[in-house]
């Protein structure tokens, strides 16, 4: 039989904004013994604000972009400057929200915080979210402001000509929203942000990242977005860019090995405590402060179909990976892999076939 504390948790599980006199009534209890019970389970870090928000064992926090993917590929060679006979596909998309679906499947817990707009995109983005076992409370629903979107124009074998984004919803997720958000985000044992966010929103998490035992984690979104992450970088655990992307982060150009370490020990200097640089179809390397960039070479994928979602689908597993062994940067970058290369193979911008197995399988 269910303890009583068990009891009153389950129901705030299913009903966060039940009143006190309600909750005593359902529980049949004094709404002395009722107040006394709420207090000691906030006391234990079990309840972390109002609304009676319920901390979530281990759970992970994806904060940043949510739209609707529209992905046009044409069927035959590009041509510029011409129309081009094209087959489309849409489905949800974003990378934080990419990033949440990835380890969702997975199996394991995952908050998201975004914005979207309330039209039909935006309803059915949080909707699908939830289908997947995705919490989206705290997240914004903007009157004002449509859903992101983001259009790839793939050619003939997959591989992106020009993508296209309107993500401006995401200037929403301000100092306000981290400030309204601030219970729900304070049990993460990982928080992980994509560069679409405000640079000013990118800054703070980082401070607070600096100023308490938080791991926080930052994904690339484009080339032009990286102007976003501060000079500072105390409080960031883990960098995940490609090749142009830590180009335009450090201002150098990278056309050898010399070139990558000096990248690699300017972000040490300010801050960075570990980096994960992916290289296209190449192998990726990876490091903790004080250490060489390892290498980790990148498996064979055969049959490609497109190239949409793989790089988030490789960092959700970093981070999944970093969830179990928390020092074995190198063994997260291979799960990664393992989840970039099913992605790869599926037109779905995240896999369906990924599934808790997968954690199992890819040992550290």
């Amino acid at each position: 039989m269910d303890s009583p504390k068990q009891r009153l948790l389950a129901l705030l599980r299913e009903q966060p904004f039940i009143t006190q006199d309600a909750l005593a009534a359902q529980l049949g209890l004094a709404r002395s013994t009722l107040t006394h019970q709420l207090a000691q389970l906030t006391r234990e870090g079990l309840i972390l604000g109002r609304a009676y928000v319920l901390a979530e064992p281990r759970q992970l926090l994806c904060i940043g972009a949510a739209n609707r993917d529209r992905k046009l590929r044409t069927t035959g060679p590009a041509r510029l400057a011409s129309s081009n006979p094209a087959s489309q596909l849409e489905s949800a998309g974003g990378v934080a929200r990419n990033i949440a679906e990835n380890l969702a499947r997975l199996g394991l817990p995952v908050q998201l915080l975004t914005a979207v707009g309330q039209d039909p995109a935006g309803q059915a983005l949080l909707a699908e979210a939830a289908a997947l076992g995705i919490r989206t409370q705290g997240s914004l629903q903007l009157a004002e402001l449509p859903t992101g979107s983001y259009t790839a124009v793939l050619d003939a074998q997959g591989e992106l000509i020009i993508g296209l984004a309107q993500m401006q919803a995401c200037e929403a997720l301000d100092a306000g929203f981290l400030q309204s958000t601030q219970a729900l985000r304070r049990s993460a044992s990982w928080t992980v942000l994509d560069l679409n966010l405000p640079a000013a929103t990118v800054a703070a998490l980082m401070a607070e990242a600096a100023a308490g035992p938080r791991r926080l984690a930052a994904v690339a979104a484009s080339v032009p977005k990286m102007d976003r992450l501060p000079q500072d970088l105390r409080g960031l655990t883990l960098l995940l860019l490609n090749r142009d992307e830590l180009a335009a982060c450090t201002g150098l150009p990278l056309d050898g090995e010399a070139a990558l370490d000096e990248a690699w020990a300017r972000l040490q200097s300010r801050g960075l405590q570990g980096l994960v640089l992916t290289q296209g179809s190449g192998e990726v390397r990876c490091a903790w402060a004080g250490q060489p960039l390892a290498r980790v070479p990148a498996p064979a994928v055969a049959d490609i179909v497109e190239v949409t979602g793989a790089g988030d689908a490789f960092s959700a597993g970093v981070i999944a990976g970093l969830q179990r062994a928390p020092q074995d940067l190198a063994a997260a970058c291979r799960l990664g892999q393992r989840l970039a290369a099913l992605t790869l193979q599926s037109a779905a911008t995240v896999s369906p076939l990924l599934s808790p197995a997968l954690l199992e399988e890819t040992t550290p």
